[in-house]
């Protein structure tokens, strides 16, 4: 399987943090700012973003004189044992952050094995999950998590997937026809979410944007009821520039 992979700002910020964190793992009595940023080259301001994200994620922390020290979540990350759980901890506390950031039910999805799979989500009562009405996995043409994993790889594997999959009709506004998906498909920037306008479900808006970890596709999406649909661009926006912890997790 062939990825399309271009860097997002998200990744960069990811690959930012990444270096950050192991600057100041080099440095087990603690490490200043000042010196992050000279050994690192990066500016004071993005440097005091990217570590104020470090420290909410549990991944740096600071001591009494002000330098930097790693975290709690770090060590169990980087712990031989238990590593799994611990990532599916630490991603689940972000997407529950996530959720509460854009105000909508927010999901981490994985394309595996030629499937797109839903690995966690984050809902509430306020913030309902999609009712998964018609399985997730023969649902890619119709939904934003689908069509985000889609856009990821080559064209072949993508005709591949619409191959194995019929494109059922599931709603009014569901894209039945392989030809106009996938040109629509080749057309999505990777920088810009893919949406779902009530295509998988009516009453149901939703849209994904590209996470990127190594040879893995991924995409973090969200969902909205159609009454709070003017808030969707935006909400899609604010879950893209929030999006590197998740990469960040998924990286170390």
């Amino acid at each position: 399987m062939a990825l399309t992979h271009e860097p997002t700002a998200p990744y960069q910020s990811a690959q930012d943090a990444l270096r950050v964190l192991e600057t100041v793992a080099r440095y087990t009595t603690g490490v200043t700012d000042a010196v992050l940023a000279r050994e690192t080259q990066l500016g004071m301001e993005r440097l005091t973003s990217l570590l104020l994200m470090l420290r909410r994620e549990g991944y740096v922390r600071q001591i009494t004189d002000g330098a930097y020290v790693t975290g709690a979540a770090f060590s169990r990350l980087g712990a031989a044992q238990g590593h799994e759980e611990a990532l599916r901890d630490q991603l689940q506390r972000t997407l529950n952050r996530l959720r509460d950031s854009v105000g909508a039910a927010v999901y981490l999805s994985r394309y595996t094995d030629g499937e797109v799979k839903v690995t966690q989500y984050a809902a509430g009562p306020a913030t309902p999950a999609v009712h998964e009405w018609v399985d997730f996995r023969y649902a890619a043409h119709a939904t934003a998590v689908g069509k985000s994993l889609l856009t990821q790889l080559d064209h072949n594997s993508r005709r591949d997937h619409l191959a194995r999959h019929k494109m059922a009709r599931l709603t009014s506004k569901t894209i039945t026809s392989d030809k106009l998906l996938l040109s629509r498909l080749a057309a999505q920037p990777p920088t810009v979410p893919v949406l779902d306008l009530q295509e998988y479900a009516i009453g149901t808006v939703c849209a994904a944007v590209p996470i990127t970890a190594g040879s893995t596709v991924g995409c973090l999406a969200l969902s909205l009821p159609v009454e709070h649909a003017h808030r969707l661009r935006k909400a899609a926006d604010t879950l893209n520039r929030n999006a590197a912890p998740v990469l960040l997790s998924l990286a170390i």
